[in-house]
């Protein structure tokens, strides 16, 4: 019984992750991200992480994905519009990619180890059995996962990127403000002082 749950919920995920990528339809991949996030929530119930199934169905189905969902409605995303201008910003979007990969470059050229390694290494770890789920899973994720922890660190700075830009595109008759231009202006044209006679208004 329990290998026939896990492949339903192992099929369901997988079959509602690629209708994630193919929808056409902006709301169709939110709904059916949603429907990956429980899936995916009854796998972590079926391995014993009931925290982590928590916080799948809380945090992410709760909030982010039902914030994409208010959002992708509002935004009302043409596809054609928003590939327009893509060969434009496609040499700026390289400039900064190559920013970042040599960035990243001399982040990990530069790493070393630490003197102390095998020492930390062989430290004594308590049994599981003494551990609580969330204690666990911290101590794999900041230690074995790390590289994963901040490349999915590094996708979810990606996608918030891709949100600004998207909800930044000018639009006619829409009034939109400069915080650059605004910040400029001289005070002259900002404040202007009056006198104004005792017991008299302007």
């Amino acid at each position: 019984m329990t290998a026939f749950v896990f492949y339903l919920f192992a099929v369901l995920s997988v079959a509602s992750g690629a209708m994630v990528v193919t929808a056409r339809n902006p709301v169709h991949a939110v709904l059916f991200l949603i429907l990956t996030f429980f899936n995916v929530a009854g796998l972590f119930v079926l391995l014993g992480a009931e925290f982590v199934a928590m916080i799948m169905v809380i945090v992410y189905v709760g909030a982010v994905a039902v914030l994409f969902l208010f959002v992708v409605m509002m935004l009302d995303i043409h596809a054609v519009s928003a590939r327009e201008g893509f060969v434009r910003m496609l040499p700026a979007g390289a400039v900064v990619g190559l920013v970042l990969f040599a960035e990243l470059a001399l982040v990990f050229s530069a790493w070393t180890l630490d003197p102390n390694f095998a020492t930390v290494a062989a430290a004594p770890v308590p049994p599981p059995s003494e551990l609580t789920n969330t204690e666990a899973l911290g101590m794999i994720l900041y230690t074995k996962y790390i590289y994963l922890f901040q490349m999915a660190g590094m996708v979810l700075l990606v996608g918030m990127i891709g949100s600004i830009m998207l909800t930044l595109r000018k639009r006619g008759g829409v009034k939109r403000q400069s915080p650059l231009e605004q910040a400029s202006r001289p005070l002259s044209e900002c404040v202007e002082v009056k006198k104004v006679a005792t017991g008299k208004g302007i």
